[in-house]
């Protein structure tokens, strides 16, 4: 019996020697058959590049999932991973040439202009598996009816932050980024379209108006914010700036305040009553892209239930994917900001005629420089007053001037008569 056990004991042990520690144990996160799936997608050595919203991936602090190594890991792939921080600098950056993306993952209205634009390539989707995943209710959206060029990534709504140590009552109007007692206390959009769907939800107007007269009233509205409460404009920054404590309200989205009383528990939200933005962002491949098998095999391990759950838990943003919306082990099942519990009013983005474009940026680029304020106006009232004055003095002299001038002439003549 003994020599049985010592012959067992050796041969584990030679085992044990020559067989690599990896090939006994399990993969921390993919089953066999995943790691086969992308091993054999033969991407190995290729480069796929990727265009995406800032601290929107699981980047492997404080024990997440490395989402750009995992997949790096699995395809043999190198992944040139970068940020953006709004939709139309994405949208500037995809225009200007230059640059090639295999995935960029624009909001809805951004979408719908690229579509119109053809900017996009369709997508294959059996290269993507994993669409199985995504809830039907984020299946074929207002901006992709026909589900030809996305894949939804995120969805999400505008949600207005207060600091409860710095407001009294809880707000329940967007109004309050207009009241002079919070002046230099208010963190707004640093982007223009969210910016303005403030004002205009105040202004009870559509979203999506190309009425430029409600643009314009608009921009009057965000005017007199700059006047009573001269506001910050932030997009990434609002993070450090709301966390700190500085600071009476934000203006961000519905993931973001989740993770932001992680490090201030002093933080509440609410939904505005005069209604919300509901958006979606959604992964696509730009006809730039020069990798197309590598983007649609990211698409699908994006949506790998692993890696869709732990990129959820480190974002905070509502999941279309179904083994994470209806995962009870979720951080976020049940939050009444991420997966509201009541139907809250909301409006969808859609993309705007070019006229309208043009005017919004105008417009924006006005607002933040002051030039529609009322210290600017009453400026430019006193600078015409004066001007007109000056102006008006200088006619008086040089009318005194001719005058005087005729009478000496009329002097000299006289003289020469005598």
């Amino acid at each position: 019996m003994k020599k049985i056990i010592s012959l067992l004991f050796a041969i584990i042990l030679t085992i044990s020697v020559f067989t690599p520690l990896s090939a006994l144990a399990k993969d921390k996160y993919f089953s066999d058959e995943q790691i086969e799936y992308y091993k054999n997608l033969g991407l190995q050595g290729t480069t796929v590049n990727v265009y995406n919203w800032g601290d929107y991936i699981s980047d492997g602090s404080d024990g997440s999932m490395d989402v750009v190594s995992e997949f790096e890991r699995l395809t043999g792939a190198k992944l040139n991973y970068t940020n953006f921080e709004s939709n139309e600098n994405m949208y500037s950056k995809l225009l200007g040439g230059g640059v090639s993306y295999d995935v960029v993952v624009p909001s809805d209205y951004m979408i719908e202009r690229l579509i119109e634009e053809k900017m996009l390539l369709p997508l294959d989707y059996n290269n993507i598996p994993n669409f199985k995943y995504i809830d039907k209710k984020y299946q074929n959206l207002y901006f992709d009816p026909e589900q030809k060029y996305t894949v939804c990534f995120n969805t999400g709504l505008t949600v207005l932050i207060y600091n409860k140590k710095l407001v009294k009552e809880k707000p329940d109007s967007w109004s309050v980024l207009w009241d002079e007692q919070y002046k230099n206390k208010v963190l707004m959009f640093n982007n223009s379209r969210d910016a303005f769907a403030i004002a205009q939800a105040i202004l009870n107007q559509d979203l999506n108006t190309t009425n430029e007269s409600d643009w314009v009233e608009a921009a009057e509205l965000l005017a007199k914010q700059k006047d009573a409460v001269n506001p910050v404009y932030v997009m990434d920054e609002v993070f450090n700036l709301m966390e700190s404590g500085e600071y009476a309200f934000a203006t961000y989205y519905s993931g973001d305040y989740e993770l932001m009383i992680e490090n201030n528990p002093d933080l509440g939200f609410c939904f505005p009553k005069e209604g919300v933005n509901e958006f979606f962002d959604a992964f696509c491949i730009p006809k730039c892209a020069q990798n197309k098998k590598g983007a649609e095999a990211f698409i699908n391990f994006m949506h790998e239930p692993e890696v869709a759950f732990d990129n959820a838990e480190y974002i905070f943003y509502a999941s279309p994917n179904v083994t994470v919306s209806k995962n009870k082990e979720s951080s976020l099942y049940g939050s009444k900001a991420v997966y509201p519990d009541e139907e809250v009013k909301s409006q969808y983005f859609n993309n705007l005629p070019q006229n309208i474009l043009e005017l919004q940026n105008t417009l924006w680029s006005q607002v933040k420089s002051g030039k529609l304020s009322q210290d600017s106006k009453k400026q430019e009232k006193r600078i015409y007053l004066y001007s007109t004055v000056l102006a008006a003095g200088v006619v008086v002299l040089l009318i005194f001037s001719f005058i005087n001038r005729l009478k000496k002439k009329k002097e000299q003549d006289l003289s020469n008569l005598y």
